[in-house]
């Protein structure tokens, strides 16, 4: 039983029962009971699960094959924005305006009809097609230019930070039909079913559990086929790789294609669990800090990528209402010290007793050089 085995059972166990004890302690247990968790603990835990299904779709790509895409927000809101056209076609007539077919801010802008690209998002089977479409699309576009141009390291970097940044200004203006700098919002709906509804709460929490997991189950194996170890070469040295006959180019816009998809599904995902999307998510900060939850978690593991966004989106509530302006310097703060301290981040450090040693031998000299300072 080889190593990656025993962590793909690992966190499929724990997503398993991590799923299924918020249902039951969110259904059977009463308010009050210290076992019971809350709809807002269950929608909370949901928004986080979608942020490690994008740090994992990140992990993909960076910790295996060395692409650091400072651009996976852009697929994420993609994919959001896409689920958003859904459940605004789904207000009909309840909107403020009371227009079956425009959504309110097309109304108060005095558009006369739907844009073409808003045809068919009435349907739920097309914007599933949309949501990986999209996002999928533009990253194989990007990737094939950028790879066949021999674009990699910082510049590629700087390139998919520029194409969010273009993204995000684009969707803040209000002729681009998207709701402008509001985004989408005031859903009411999906499927028929209200996302007011507990119910619809937790289904919506049950699909980003298991969505989760099914897709650490497809990178697991991505990784471990003949093919993951191809995807490693090329991470390591990809003139090797090419020198052997391998065409580098096709395996490394397979894997952006492929984790740009699983960003957007993420999005998605979070869209009807959050109520809002708009152009702040394509902000490259929030690309940025998807690299940092990579970071601390542990690149190139998998897993590691779904502790660091848990943790980090975790410490990030808290420490926002706490202390607002300070949590960005928190966040530096920490990325800074799991870079000089934990270079493989915290799963690690907790997976190899002779990092924990360094790193403890490592605090002990420099307090003992302060003390003698």
């Amino acid at each position: 039983m080889n190593w990656f085995s025993t962590s793909l059972r690992r966190v499929c166990l724990t997503l398993i029962l991590t799923g299924v004890y918020v249902v039951i302690a969110n259904v059977v247990f009463p308010e009050g009971s210290i076992f019971h968790v809350s709809s807002y603990t269950v929608n909370l835990l949901g928004k986080y699960l979608c942020y490690a299904l994008l740090a994992l779709s990140l992990d993909l790509v960076w910790g295996y094959c060395g692409i650091m895409s400072l651009g996976h927000g852009a697929f994420f809101a993609l994919g959001g924005y896409a689920m958003g056209m859904y459940l605004m076609r789904q207000i009909g007539d309840r909107g403020v305006y009371g227009n079956p077919i425009l959504p309110d801010f097309m109304v108060f802008l005095d558009w006369s009809s739907l844009p073409w690209f808003w045809s068919g998002t009435d349907s739920f089977i097309w914007t599933l097609f949309l949501v990986m479409a999209v996002p999928g699309v533009l990253a194989f576009i990007f990737g094939v230019m950028a790879f066949r141009s021999k674009v990699s390291g910082v510049y590629l970097s700087i390139m998919t930070q520029a194409m969010t940044y273009a993204l995000m200004l684009a969707f803040f203006r209000n002729e681009m039909g998207f709701g402008g700098n509001n985004g989408l919002t005031d859903f009411k709906d999906i499927l028929g079913f209200s996302l007011q509804s507990n119910n619809t709460r937790l289904v919506l929490f049950m699909l980003t559990v298991i969505t989760l997991l099914v897709a650490y189950y497809v990178c697991d194996k991505i990784v471990t086929c003949k093919a993951g170890k191809v995807v490693l070469g090329i991470r390591d040295s990809e003139r090797r790789v090419s020198f052997v006959g391998y065409n580098t180019v096709s395996f490394k816009v397979f894997l952006f294609t492929f984790s740009a998809i699983l960003a957007g599904i993420a999005g998605a995902l979070y869209v009807p669990q959050v109520g809002i999307i708009n152009p702040g998510e394509f902000s490259p900060i929030n690309s940025i800090e998807i690299v940092i939850w990579v970071a601390i978690g542990g690149r190139g593991t998998l897993y590691g990528a779904i502790v660091g966004a848990l943790v980090v989106s975790f410490a990030k509530s808290k420490l926002t209402g706490l202390m607002p302006e300070a949590w960005l310097f928190a966040l530096g703060g920490l990325f800074v010290l799991v870079t000089l301290f934990m270079p493989k981040g915290i799963v690690g450090l907790i997976n190899n007793p002779e990092a924990r040693q360094a790193l403890i031998n490592k605090l002990s000299l420099r307090l003992a050089r302060k003390k003698g300072a």
